[in-house]
């Protein structure tokens, strides 16, 4: 009998000390779209091994999402009451969609030490991660201007580079069509408008702001201003220039397909870039092709490039432990001493934290260094504009329609009527 009793009062001691241990650990989940080589599980299995070196408490189980069904995924994810604890984007979907929505929890406090730190690097950055009500629903890792690409050699051929300032990698909207009209008349096909869908959108969106100093927004980005007169005279353009053939426009492609026929050499130019893109498509280009980055043309030369933050967030699933636990681990992939420059480089942008510096000169990547240059050209971040997911569609659909024969301004109002429907 004293045995039994013995028996039973270890039990009742093991129990309390089991449960006690099991709260300790927590399972987190993170969900990334392809930033990078943030879409490599080796590299983030790497970054996670490194983290439960430190925090062997915390699991951190990963999806990789696509930017053809990833906001499918999100939204069955948030009807369903199964987000991710983390998830790994940008201010337009994070802030404007599901921030907007009440979808997100406010992580104000991990800016504390670090907010002085960004805005030295960009305000605009530490503008696009909050509401108007001042909560932040991102932590942002890095950023980068937009550019676009062309193939010296094929413009070399064309007798097209006097029409470019190679050491500003910029040009003019008048020389850009005169690039254009060389490349046609050489047998090249200078171009392809994508918008088969939103995929690379950016691209899109900022050849047609460009070109004549539009703006994609308005100032305190409550409304869509694509019915700008501006913006109607880009688009004609571009209409015109595809009825002549010095440009082509395809409604079934995206940005990932415009890509490809430029690496391979199919096409002269192509209309979405970046530092990452310069990187991972660096195995796939043909010997026919050199590619160099450019600004997108402008009426006076002087370009307003799209940026591109990227950053975490945290949804809200009601579960303290489980945000605190997201909540570690965002910190540290930022921020951390040693962890902070990998966690930057794998995404091949810039860090959002000026105290990181240059952190690609002398490595593999020594060419991302170059891409610096355009971080100048920064235009407004208006990403973050109410309706942003319902104006992304009515973006591609506006494009086919004018490619197709639609009237401009007929099709524009259609759009700026549809984007801003509250």
């Amino acid at each position: 009998m004293k045995k039994l009793l013995a028996i039973l009062l270890c039990v009742m001691l093991i129990i309390p000390a089991a449960l006690s241990l099991a709260d300790d650990n927590v399972t987190i989940t993170l969900w990334t779209y392809p930033i990078g080589s943030w879409v490599d599980d080796a590299t983030v299995q790497g970054f996670i091994e490194a983290f439960n070196a430190v925090h062997p408490e915390i699991t951190v189980k990963v999806q990789y999402l696509d930017y053809s069904s990833g906001d499918d995924q999100v939204t069955s994810a948030i009807e369903a009451k199964t987000t991710p604890d983390i998830i790994f984007e940008g201010p337009e979907r994070l802030v404007a969609n599901w921030g907007a929505a009440g979808k997100m929890l406010d992580i104000s406090d991990l800016w504390a030490d670090t907010k002085d730190d960004i805005i030295a690097a960009s305000p605009a950055v530490e503008a696009a991660c909050r509401n108007a009500e001042g909560k932040y629903f991102e932590y942002p890792l890095c950023m980068t201007t937009h550019t676009m690409v062309i193939n010296l050699q094929y413009f070399e051929a064309a007798d097209a580079l006097q029409y470019i300032d190679q050491e500003n990698h910029t040009w003019t909207t008048e020389n850009f069509i005169k690039a254009c009209q060389a490349l046609q008349a050489k047998g090249y096909i200078p171009g392809v408008v994508y918008c088969g869908g939103q995929g690379g959108d950016q691209g899109t969106r900022a050849l047609v702001t460009n070109l004549y100093s539009g703006q994609f927004t308005n100032a305190d980005h409550t409304a869509y201003t694509m019915d700008s007169e501006a913006n109607i005279k880009a688009l004609t353009l571009l209409q015109q220039m595809v009825a002549e053939g010095s440009l082509t426009a395809d409604p079934g492609i995206v940005a990932a397909d415009e890509i490809a026929l430029f690496c391979n050499g199919t096409i002269a130019m192509g209309f979405c870039w970046n530092a990452s893109a310069a990187v991972s498509n660096k195995a796939a280009m043909a010997e026919t092709v050199t590619a160099f980055p450019m600004a997108f043309p402008s009426d006076d030369g002087v370009p307003e490039l799209q940026g591109g933050i990227w950053g975490f967030g945290l949804f809200d699933n009601g579960d303290d432990a489980r945000a605190a636990a997201a909540k570690t681990f965002v910190k540290w992939v930022c921020d951390d001493e040693k962890q902070a420059v990998p966690s930057v480089y794998a995404t091949g942008f810039f860090p959002t934290r000026a105290s990181l510096g240059d952190i690609y000169t002398g490595t593999e990547k020594a060419d991302n260094a170059n891409f610096a240059a355009f971080m100048p050209f920064l235009g407004d971040y208006y990403q973050v504009t109410g309706n942003w997911a319902v104006q992304r569609t009515e973006w591609w659909n506006l494009l086919q329609r004018i490619f197709a024969g639609g009237d401009v301004a007929t099709e524009v109002a259609t759009y700026v009527t549809n984007a801003n429907a509250k």
